[in-house]
């Protein structure tokens, strides 16, 4: 029977219609993945001329550190199970730029995560294990890790257990406090000597292939380190480097010495370089940024101006206040201009607003292993708002930080679970640029 051109008309609005062809809402993407290049992109990486920043992955969970073998498979660490699973492994298999392939394993949430030689490595909240990997940098048996250490200590706050592995077979892992100032409890009294030091704030050393150790078979390698998040190994100066969560506010207890604003100011996120024996003094002394000095903390006789012990070593750097450095990573890349090279890139995971806008990922110049100018900001707008008025919640927060074979740096989002690649570009651009003149 031959139909109306009206039936025809309505035949096909009826098919646009139907799921799959119909056009997405304005508030989905027909694709999972945005790159934050567009011009009209709210969520645009604010970067260094020549860097430009895309979004590889969303919607991953929690994502805290990651690793990223040879080959470009990319290893994100939840600390919440996915479908069960704590750890992703990530790939483009057809190599556009767009994560589409994933594959879970691990039932333990955690956040660390590490890579060395042929094994990869990763934390729960109380344990470590490794995978061995294949020569092409797959592991082998993703659901029967080797348990190297078990029996850490596991509390309410500050679970993260990261870690590092050096070039001598040892790995590192923080122990953080889960109390803010090692207080009696509902007092401004400190305790001491602080009893947490036994067991927390500090970094333990345990062999990184002898399987089936207890906490006990570790060594306390640097203690007085509130709770460290980031961790990295630095092959330039052979020793570790941490950066450490400071305590939280002072004028609940002590505000005849400390004001509401002085406590959003101090004391200073801080970064260490750390060796076997280190004190970095928690809780007895924090670091003052504005006075520049290690000052006794008001809970162990303290005013605000007493100077702490020289006995304890001092940051290498001082960052602002709350802001909860949560990933370090040094730079071994030729990929990124030469100021970039052997330096330290921080990813903070907050903010003290509005002293200070957090969420952004940092720079540290280094120079023969020590830094070697102040602390820059790196890639910014990751909160997607404005932070000094906001209108919105904050869309992303920067956790973890890798590396990758092409020597782009990676960065994971633990509240959205986004996964941004940022890449220089202004090489190829000024070649192109000087072939053209050339042409000319």
């Amino acid at each position: 029977m031959t139909k109306s051109p009206f039936g025809i008309l309505c035949l096909i609005l009826s098919l646009l219609t139907l799921p799959g062809l119909a056009e997405n809402p304005p508030h989905k993407s027909a694709h999972p993945v945005q790159t934050t290049k567009k011009a009209d992109d709210p969520l645009a990486l604010k970067l260094p001329a020549g860097f430009a920043g895309s979004i590889i992955a969303q919607d991953l969970g929690p994502t805290r550190h990651v690793a990223i073998t040879k080959t470009g498979d990319i290893y994100v660490k939840l600390n919440k199970l996915k479908d069960g699973k704590g750890i992703y492994r990530l790939r483009d298999t057809n190599k556009d730029g767009v994560i589409d392939e994933q594959m879970g394993f691990g039932d333990y949430p955690g956040t660390g995560i590490f890579l060395k030689d042929d094994y990869l490595y990763a934390s729960s909240n109380s344990a470590i294990y490794r995978y061995k990997l294949t020569d092409k940098q797959e592991v082998i048996n993703p659901d029967q890790p080797e348990l190297l250490v078990s029996g850490l200590r596991e509390k309410d706050r500050d679970k993260s257990k990261s870690i590092a592995v050096d070039n001598k077979g040892n790995i590192y892992v923080n122990i953080a406090s889960d109390n803010d100032a090692c207080r009696e409890a509902g007092t401004g009294k400190g305790l001491m000597p602080c009893p947490l030091l036994d067991s927390a704030a500090g970094i333990w050393r345990f062999k990184a292939d002898v399987p089936n150790q207890s906490f006990d078979k570790g060594t306390r390698y640097a203690t007085g380190l509130k709770n460290v998040v980031g961790l990295d190994w630095n092959d330039k100066t052979n020793s570790l480097f941490v950066t450490q969560h400071g305590r939280g506010r002072f004028d609940d207890f002590y505000p005849q010495l400390y004001t509401p604003q002085m406590s959003a100011e101090l004391p200073a996120e801080t970064m260490f370089e750390v060796h076997q024996g280190d004190d970095a003094g928690w809780p007895y002394i924090y670091y003052d940024p504005i006075q520049k000095k290690k000052i006794m903390a008001p809970e162990y006789g303290g005013d605000g101006k007493k100077v702490g012990t020289a006995k304890t070593i001092d940051p290498i750097v001082a960052f602002p206040a709350h802001m909860a450095p949560n990933g370090l990573l040094f730079y071994t890349g030729t990929a990124f201009p030469e100021r970039y090279r052997n330096g330290a890139f921080v990813a903070f995971h907050s903010q003290s607003q509005p002293l200070h806008k957090g969420y952004l990922v940092g720079f540290v110049p280094f120079k023969n292993g020590k830094p070697s100018g102040p602390w820059e900001v790196f890639a910014d707008n990751f909160s997607g708002i404005d932070l000094v008025k906001p209108t919105g919640p904050v869309q992303h927060r920067p956790c973890g930080l890798a590396q990758g074979p092409d020597g782009s740096l990676y960065v994971t989002d633990d509240l959205n679970g986004a996964l941004f690649k940022i890449s220089y570009q202004g090489g190829e651009k000024d070649k192109k640029a000087t072939a053209n003149m050339k042409k000319k």
